[in-house]
């Protein structure tokens, strides 16, 4: 009997830094479709917005740090050893390279999802992978989607977790889970304000990458952090 491919999962980010929110929200979907692990994939050099506040190899600790808490989620840097632009359809063709014929299952927020037609060559990630699309309860998914994407969307849905399983890529998947409020641009401005890492709700972020953040001085004014 022969086995069917494994999926291979993966939500990428800036993680600056890693918090509940990216770890709940992997996680969450880890278990909802039955998948043995999500990889976290930090940018190295994001195409959408600024440079990350902190280090590439500062953000990275955090998230071997932060994954400790996660049996389920494992870390991938590839984004970062190939420097340039971290495009996702750079990185969705390397894994395909890698495990070809395995589902590959991109991982997206509804904001970002609405947001993909401005991602560099955006089409071409239907051929490389699965989109699985993480909405809050009761939100229409077809909200203020961009017309083509709106198109493609009613293309492409699926309802059923298991089709996502039986090729390599091509659907998308609105997939719900329990939302978590966590901002990683909350967190840095409570720490530039002098708020005390210690006194940071550690609801908000793993304590291990907490005392990294100390240690390291990271999100400091530049005249603290000396």
């Amino acid at each position: 009997m022969t086995t069917a491919p494994a999926p291979v999962a993966l939500l990428g980010g800036t993680f600056d830094p890693v918090h509940y929110g990216h770890l709940r929200f992997a996680d969450g979907v880890r278990r909802a479709l039955g998948l043995s692990q999500v990889r976290l994939v930090p940018a190295g050099d994001p195409p959408h917005r600024g440079r990350p506040m902190a280090p590439a190899e500062n953000r990275l600790a955090m998230l071997q740090l932060a994954v400790a808490e996660f049996p389920g989620l494992v870390v991938d840097d590839r984004e970062l050893r190939r420097g340039g632009k971290s495009y996702t359809v750079d990185t969705l063709t390397d894994l395909r390279r890698e495990f070809p014929g395995h589902p590959l299952l991109l991982l997206l927020g509804a904001d970002a999802f609405r947001g993909l037609p401005a991602w560099h060559r955006w089409r071409e990630l239907f051929d490389l992978a699965h989109l699985v699309v993480v909405a809050r309860p009761g939100v229409d998914p077809e909200a203020a989607l961009p017309a083509p994407l709106l198109a493609i969307l009613r293309e492409r849905l699926v309802i059923d977790p298991e089709s996502l399983f039986s090729r390599p890529a091509g659907a998308i998947l609105m997939q719900e889970i329990a939302p978590v409020d966590v901002s990683a641009t909350s967190i840095r401005e409570h720490v530039a304000k002098g708020t005390p890492v210690a006194e940071l709700n550690p609801g908000l972020l793993p304590p291990a990458v907490l005392a990294y953040i100390d240690l390291h001085h990271l999100y400091r004014p530049r005249s603290d952090a000396t």
